[in-house]
């Protein structure tokens, strides 16, 4: 009976995608799902989400426990899931927000790159490291499957402290704007085929075509790059449209992340730029507090008769447990380390290709050159993410300001003592979120 470990598996709604998926797939037998979460409110709300799941579906061979001891929720699992966001919305992610605000540096989402990403790796790290000297001790042949963000610095600390396990970063970026294209096109997205390439949130399709009936191939750049050069591009997406214009290639994560990738695009008392773009500053706030009333939304229907209702979504997670317990093979967009896969970006970065899957584990695709204009957008990135690992393994605070130093958005708004300046501040808002950096 394979057993898929959920780490963080309070964040239910999350939570329920991913058990929606599996226990509603075709792979054969019985599964154990061992939830586990530091809050022991949620991680009951997740069980009892679990067991709902799994009447609805008439799954009665499946089974489930919940366990606040991370070591006994890990151990003898096949899989395991990380969904955790080390300090929570309050106080860490409110944090990340509210002190740059101080500064002058607004953000949009703060969980990839920019200052709130660098943090929130910082903290999320030395949790990681943890995970997985657990799974070295009682789960070492176990797939560990990485959703948290930032999703490249994650991937690639674990890389550095814990080569020997199986790991692969997920997102939901790519098919997700492979779907949104087709949309916009008034295509099915059944009918695309697409190769997207890059570094998690800076990935870029290199190809997207349409597949006729008769098997023609229709490239369809030329109608997207039609949308942007007209102005008619979706209100909520003109970033994207705009960076298209620009680098001839369309970035695979939203115009909300995107925005704050660069230099470009958030500035300081260029409210004229933000509104016609459409930038949604303090946007992963507002979702914080939707997901916060989802949550509780779904308690308190759990607390009637009403069946839980099993939607399937189009993350990857499903599809890997069931193809490497099956042998099926299944192709998914994964986070790895590059080592050679994209020929113009450092070899020790972590890269997002795509993948084939089997019973013999993650095998990514070798991508080979991309174009340059696209790599050096991704190199802006790649160096903020190599210090930031260095500061949290060396636990040097010089790699942090040198982090944010280099980061564009806010190099390009603040100078080096205001940028040494708000990473002390960080630093003491933190708190014991954080180690002692030297």
């Amino acid at each position: 009976m394979p057993k898929i470990c959920l780490v963080g598996a309070g964040s239910t709604v999350f939570a329920q995608n991913i058990l929606g998926d599996v226990l509603s797939s075709q792979s054969p037998g019985s599964y154990l799902i061992s939830l586990f979460d530091i809050d022991p409110e949620r991680l009951k709300t997740s069980e009892i989400v679990a067991r709902r799941i799994c009447e609805a579906i008439g799954q009665s061979s499946v089974r489930i426990e919940a366990n606040l001891d991370r070591r006994e929720a890990l151990r003898g699992s096949d899989f395991v899931i990380l969904m955790m966001q080390v300090g929570g919305y309050k106080p860490a992610t409110v944090t990340d927000f509210e002190v740059p605000k101080k500064y002058g540096l607004r953000q949009t989402i703060a969980d990839t790159l920019g200052i709130g990403g660098i943090f929130r790796g910082l903290r999320t790290i030395p949790v990681l490291e943890a995970i997985c000297r657990d799974m070295q001790d009682v789960c070492p042949q176990a797939l560990l499957m990485q959703y948290v963000n930032p999703m490249a610095i994650n991937c690639w600390a674990i890389k550095e402290f814990a080569p020997d396990i199986r790991t692969v970063g997920l997102c939901h970026s790519v098919q997700h704007t492979a779907a949104h294209l087709a949309v916009c096109l008034g295509e099915d997205v059944a009918d695309i085929n697409y190769l997207s390439a890059g570094i998690n949130h800076v990935a870029f399709f290199l190809k997207y075509e349409k597949v006729h009936s008769d098997g023609r191939r229709e490239d369809l750049y030329p109608r997207l790059k039609a949308l942007a050069n007209e102005g008619a591009s979706p209100a909520d997406d003109r970033v994207r449209f705009d960076v298209l214009k620009r680098l001839g290639h369309f970035v695979t994560e939203s115009s909300e992340h995107f925005s704050e990738y660069t230099s470009w695009y958030i500035k300081e008392g260029r409210n004229d730029l933000i509104d016609r773009l459409n930038i949604p500053l303090d946007e992963y706030i507002r979702r914080c507090e939707v997901q916060i009333g989802e949550w509780h939304a779904l308690r308190r229907e759990l607390e009637g008769e009403r069946p839980i209702e099993v939607c399937r979504s189009n993350e990857y997670a499903a599809g890997i447990i069931h193809a490497a317990v099956t042998g099926a093979p299944a192709l998914i967009y994964g986070n790895v380390p590059n080592n050679g896969l994209i020929e113009n970006l450092p070899d020790d970065c972590i890269v997002e290709v795509p993948c084939h899957v089997d019973r013999n584990g993650i095998q990514p695709v070798r991508i080979g050159r991309i174009p340059s204009q696209l790599s050096a957008v991704m190199n802006l990135s790649v160096s903020v993410q190599r210090l930031t690992v260095e500061a949290a393994l060396t636990k040097s605070r010089d790699r942090i300001y040198q982090a944010a130093l280099l980061d564009p958005h806010a190099s390009a708004e603040l100078s080096p003592d205001q940028i040494w300046s708000l990473v002390d501040d960080l630093i003491d808002a933190h708190g014991d979120l954080l180690p002692e950096y030297h």
